[in-house]
C-alpha cells in the first residue's frame, strides 16, 4: 500500500497545483471583466465578490491539498485525514476530481493503510 499512498500523494499535489493555477486565472479574469462594467455598480459589486470569493476558496483548498500531498509522502497521520476530507470535496469536481477522490478515499481507508500511518507516527525517535 505504500506505493498506492505515494500515487495518491502525487495526484493530490498535481491536482492541487492545477487548482491553484485555476484560482489565479479566475482572479485575473474577474479583475479584467470589471474593466468592462464601469458604469454598472451592481455588476461591479458582483464581479468583485465572485472574483474574490471563488479564488480564495480554490486557493485555500489547493494549498491544503499540496500540504496534504507532501504530508502523505512523509506518511504523517494528519495528512491522511486531511486528504480524506479534501478527497470528499474533490468528488464534486466531475469527472477527474471524482475519480481521484474516490481512488484516494479507497486507498486511505484500507486497513493496511491505516496501520501504515499508525506505525509511522508511533515509531521511536521520530519527532512529530
Amino acid at each position: 500500500m505504500k506505493k498506492q499512498v505515494q500515487v495518491v500523494a502525487i495526484l493530490r499535489i498535481v491536482l492541487s497545483s492545477l487548482g491553484l493555477v485555476a484560482a489565479i486565472v479566475v482572479l485575473a479574469v474577474m479583475n479584467f471583466a470589471k474593466g468592462f462594467v464601469d458604469n454598472d455598480e451592481i455588476a461591479r459589486t458582483v464581479l468583485t465578490f465572485i472574483g474574490t470569493f471563488i479564488p480564495a476558496i480554490l486557493g485555500l483548498i489547493s494549498v491544503a491539498g499540496i500540504a496534504a500531498g507532501v504530508g502523505l509522502l512523509s506518511f504523517k497521520s494528519w495528512a491522511r485525514i486531511l486528504t480524506i476530507i479534501i478527497s470528499v470535496l474533490s468528488c464534486f469536481n466531475i469527472p477527474v476530481g471524482t475519480l481521484v477522490g474516490v481512488y484516494s478515499i479507497w486507498v486511505l481507508m484500507q486497513t493496511e493503510t491505516v496501520k501504515l500511518f499508525e506505525n509511522s507516527s508511533s515509531a521511536p525517535g521520530k519527532v512529530l
